[in-house]
């Protein structure tokens, strides 16, 4: 057999063991010593020692790193694996992507597929770290590195959600806005769908049980959060806030298409700071993450978790606030309850 034609499957058929056998024997797994002599041999007797999973062998690191996404039809994606590539590409290494498609049981399944794959570690934008993802930890013998999310058992670098959702409803408060409608989506995604809306509705009625926060439940889709934007204006609120500023876009064109003014008639927010919420009219306020820049740190934290180098259990990842169209000043307390009265 060519060295050049011998495959992992060829390997596993040879020493009569499964892929994932062979697998594990090549990201030092555990295996019995029996079947680690049979592939031993087999790696030997086909010259696969100079191909790529033999130098591995040699040097224990594989020099990929495994991605696992959510989706792929998203700026703040784009941004973290530019801010990726920044550091690892340097370093010498590739990444092989896989995309859950929002979806937990696929997100598992992608984690199980890159460790066979023989990656040195797996960073996972994670849609919810469940039981299952932890026990998952505990077998597979290389780092993984969860953003978006966080665990106390598990290895995180994320955004703090709820204190960005704290500042965007300080500021609303300021505003003189007493009715919100926050359209979010699920709480399986534990860090926009309770943590963000969390932060801001406190932040948003405290010290005033006046005030009023309607939650409605959306996608992260443009268009879901279209649909729904009926629904969100009958609630007469005086302020709207996305989640994500792709769902506050989509209600900005509802209501451009229905010549409903923004912000005279009604205010819009959301978060994220997406470029093209400064260039759309108006121009859409905003809690802006620096994805490129969490991207950096994960990426770094992920070679320092391969190389065994202490890290910080806790990194400060910034937001800021950007002020711009989409927001008005509703005036004094008591002219505010009137608006709030006469839309009613």
């Amino acid at each position: 057999m060519e060295n050049n034609k011998v495959t992992i499957q060829d390997i596993a058929r040879l020493a009569g063991v499964s892929k994932s056998t062979v697998s594990r024997y090549l990201n030092r797994g555990y295996i019995s010593d029996e079947k680690a002599e049979r592939i031993r041999s087999v790696i030997s007797e086909t010259g696969f020692k100079s191909n790529f999973f033999a130098k591995r062998l040699k040097t224990k690191r594989s020099k990929l790193i495994g991605l696992v996404l959510p989706r792929i039809d998203s700026v703040s994606v784009g941004k973290l694996l530019a801010g990726i590539g920044y550091i690892l590409e340097p370093a010498g290494y590739q990444a092989i992507m896989l995309v859950s498609q929002l979806n937990e049981k696929k997100e598992l399944e992608n984690i199980i597929s890159l460790y066979h794959q023989g990656v040195d570690g797996i960073i996972i934008d994670s849609v919810a770290i469940t039981p299952q993802h932890i026990a998952l930890q505990q077998d597979i013998g290389i780092p993984l590195l969860y953003t978006g999310q966080k665990h106390p058992d598990a290895n995180c670098l994320k955004i703090d959600d709820e204190a960005a959702g704290r500042m965007m409803g300080a500021y609303l408060r300021q505003m003189g806005h007493f009715h919100a409608v926050f359209a979010g989506v699920t709480k399986t995604d534990v860090a926009v769908g309770i943590e963000r809306r969390k932060g801001f509705a406190e932040a948003f009625m405290e010290g005033r049980p006046e005030a009023k926060v309607d939650f409605i439940e959306t996608g992260f889709g443009f268009l879901e959060a279209y649909n729904l934007a009926g629904d969100m204006l009958q609630r007469n609120p005086t302020v709207v806030v996305g989640a994500t500023d792709n769902i506050s876009l989509g209600i900005l064109r509802y209501f451009h298409e229905r010549e409903i003014r923004v912000p005279e008639e009604i205010s819009v927010a959301g978060f994220g700071g997406y470029d093209v919420g400064a260039v759309v009219y108006p121009a859409l306020t905003t809690i802006a993450f620096n994805f490129e820049l969490v991207g950096m740190n994960v990426a770094q934290r992920m070679l320092d978790l391969i190389d065994h180098r202490p890290t910080e259990n806790e990194v400060e990842l910034p937001f800021f606030f950007l002020e711009r169209e989409s927001v008005r000043r509703m005036g004094s307390a008591e002219s505010t309850r009137q608006t709030l009265a006469g839309m009613a």
